[in-house]
């Protein structure tokens, strides 16, 4: 990905990290962004997080009490896997954002970025006993493969995080019963995209069910064909999706670059 400039850029933080954490940065302080202008934010309580490149054992998370549109390249905290501040904030860290995303991210080497949000058609999808249905392309990359999290409370507990990583399993995606939604992929606009996806299946799903017809899924080859053809090695797609979605942001004058 290549960073988009903004004139506002912090030199100082940029010049005191390196130019791959730098990227990763502003790829996640535009994540922060996108989710808000998608509407897919709960005030201050979801979070995104990646791994900060070449330091497995540190990642990057929005400050406690910052909404969306507040995120910046330069605000965003260093924390490591116990939960403590790396460098100097005048921010706290997120507590429940650091018990879900280290779970995650200790869990699955692979990984290097988690998102989860709280969108009013994620919770629902994730109360429904059947969970998420097989029933529109979005939803078909997904099938037989995504994981569920059984509701345990507020997420403040570290014990939790085992069980965490756990169910999300080998998964791109899980639904954390009656919470939430989480993706987790290589990269910030993998993530993004996914969970973008996600949601359209489950605001799908909901507007389908609510009609109150006969929901028409389609037979088991076929969804497996399709979730196969999803899992075909796609970078290429993500690049061209994330950049349209950073040039939009630069349309609307939005510097998280900074």
């Amino acid at each position: 990905m290549t960073v988009h400039a903004h004139k506002n850029d912090n030199t100082s933080l940029r010049g005191r990290v390196s130019a791959e954490e730098w990227q990763v940065r502003v790829d996640l302080a535009a994540c922060y962004r996108l989710c808000h202008h998608a509407g897919i934010t709960d005030r201050i309580n979801t979070h995104i997080s990646a791994r900060v490149p070449g330091d497995a054992d540190h990642f990057l998370l929005n400050p406690l009490g910052l909404l969306f549109d507040e995120v910046t390249a330069s605000n965003l905290l260093k924390i490591d896997m116990d939960g403590n501040k790396v460098g100097e904030s005048a921010h706290e860290v997120n507590r429940a954002g650091y018990v879900i995303h280290s779970a995650v991210l200790i869990a699955r080497a692979d990984v290097n970025c988690a998102l989860h949000h709280h969108s009013a058609a994620g919770i629902a999808v994730s109360s429904l006993k059947e969970g998420l249905l097989p029933m529109s392309q979005q939803a078909q990359q997904f099938y037989n493969r995504i994981g569920y999290h059984d509701y345990e409370g507020i997420a403040l507990e570290e014990e939790e995080r085992e069980r965490l990583g756990a169910n999300l399993g080998q998964h791109s995606a899980m639904l954390l019963r009656n919470h939430g939604v989480l993706t987790a992929a290589d990269s910030v606009a993998a993530a993004y995209l996914l969970m973008d996806s996600l949601e359209a299946a489950c605001k799908a799903q909901l507007l389908a069910q609510a009609a109150g017809g006969e929901i028409h899924l389609p037979p088991h080859d076929v969804s497996e064909y399709t979730a196969k053809q999803f899992e075909q090695p796609n970078e290429w797609r993500y690049k061209i999706e994330w950049d349209a979605q950073l040039r939009m942001l630069d349309r609307l004058g939005i510097e998280y670059a900074v």
